[in-house]
């Protein structure tokens, strides 16, 4: 057929590789454990669903497009100030309005080799140039960051925890790399893990979003308050960033359940701390188990570990096909550069000795 007797997308817009998810199933399995998407073992608090059921009953309603008393809930939680925030269908929806705000055909976004998949997408989805940076030992570098910076460049994403390898910038190098970049360039801290951390010389970002005029900040409900069904992101920067993003964004783009849900989440600080010590625990004896099984982990601040299956006798294709037959369901990684690792999300106990078990009978140990 003719393409030219049809609508054409835009240029460039079919070089995109699609955004590929982790898979949610093991076929033939009599249990399965999704440990693939980073989504929180304990589930979402009592309040926050017993807030999103309750709304069912006004579903003809249209949410506030503001999501006012989710920005509210947001602030309170964080000692913010609730003007400077937008929420958003998820953080995704807030990657995409800022490259569809801040980039032009041809200009450029910077990202690091292990980060997020969605960057490139958005980036090139916005008609721009994706320009992948070299990390050193599975950690972005900020100096190799600012070497990548041209004329074009007019935003830089930074995963603070990255995902999928877990590792994170210290507050001193993102400080660095923030005064080495051009006043015109958009700085990105993505902080969708920031709640599990636990390092002295770690930051989310706020400090910085609020003494400066090109930082914003990305957060999610997603992980830590394990709402990813509701899709639930939010934005925190300068008042002249979160007035742009409030011109283009849906003017309904955060729904009544989510918004609702959200803020009950926002102020259920015991669940939130009940998350934080599971995944404190979980994340050190996986680390101790698969280690002691030969296996190189990458150190990871989030919830989740990266596996890797160099000179272990088996690999990591071959490890995923036994732990999927075994129901544990893991994330290939080999789109985002480690083709020999898996992800795995710290998952319920039963889960994460399940895994460590399979592990140890695959590689004979």
């Amino acid at each position: 057929m003719n393409q030219t007797n049809r609508p054409q997308p835009n240029p460039g817009i079919m070089d995109i590789a699609a955004y590929v998810p982790g898979k949610d199933g093991a076929p033939g399995a009599a249990k399965v454990y999704k440990l693939s998407s980073n989504e929180s073992p304990l589930g979402a608090s009592p309040a926050a669903r017993a807030a999103a059921q309750k709304l069912l009953d006004r579903a003809e309603i249209y949410p506030d497009g503001a999501s006012t008393a989710l920005r509210e809930a947001i602030a309170a939680a964080h000692g913010l100030n609730a003007a400077n925030i937008v929420c958003t269908n998820g953080s995704d929806e807030a990657i995409s309005l800022l490259t569809k705000a801040y980039l032009q055909p041809g200009d450029e976004g910077i990202f690091t080799e292990h980060g997020f998949l969605v960057y490139r997408i958005d980036i090139q989805a916005a008609g721009g140039v994706p320009v992948s940076v070299p990390e050193t030992d599975e950690r972005a570098d900020a100096d190799a960051i600012l070497a990548a910076v041209t004329e074009r460049t007019r935003i830089v994403f930074l995963a603070n925890p990255n995902n999928p390898t877990g590792t994170y910038m210290p507050v001193n190098e993102v400080r660095r790399l923030h005064a080495g970049l051009p006043k015109n360039v958009l700085l990105v801290l993505d902080a969708a893990y920031a709640e599990y951390v636990r390092r002295n010389d770690y930051e989310c970002g706020i400090e910085l979003v609020s003494s400066n005029e090109n930082v914003v900040m990305t957060r999610t409900f997603s992980k830590i308050h394990g709402l990813a069904a509701l899709r639930i992101g939010w934005v925190y920067g300068p008042a002249h960033i979160i007035d742009a993003l409030n011109r283009i964004r849906g003017p309904f783009n955060v729904n009544s359940l989510a918004i609702a849900a959200g803020v009950a989440a926002a102020g259920d600080r015991a669940h939130v701390e009940k998350a934080v010590a599971h995944n404190d625990e979980w994340l050190a004896w996986l680390n101790q188990e698969l280690t002691g099984l030969g296996l190189r982990l990458t150190p990871s601040v989030g919830n989740f570990v990266l596996i890797h299956f160099d000179g272990s006798g088996t690999s990591a294709e071959e490890a995923d096909a036994y732990l999927t037959e075994c129901g544990f369901v893991l994330r290939r990684v080999t789109g985002y550069g480690f083709p020999n690792a898996l992800r795995m999300t710290i998952g319920p106990a039963e889960a994460n000795r399940g895994v460590v078990e399979a592990l140890r009978a695959l590689l004979g140990k």
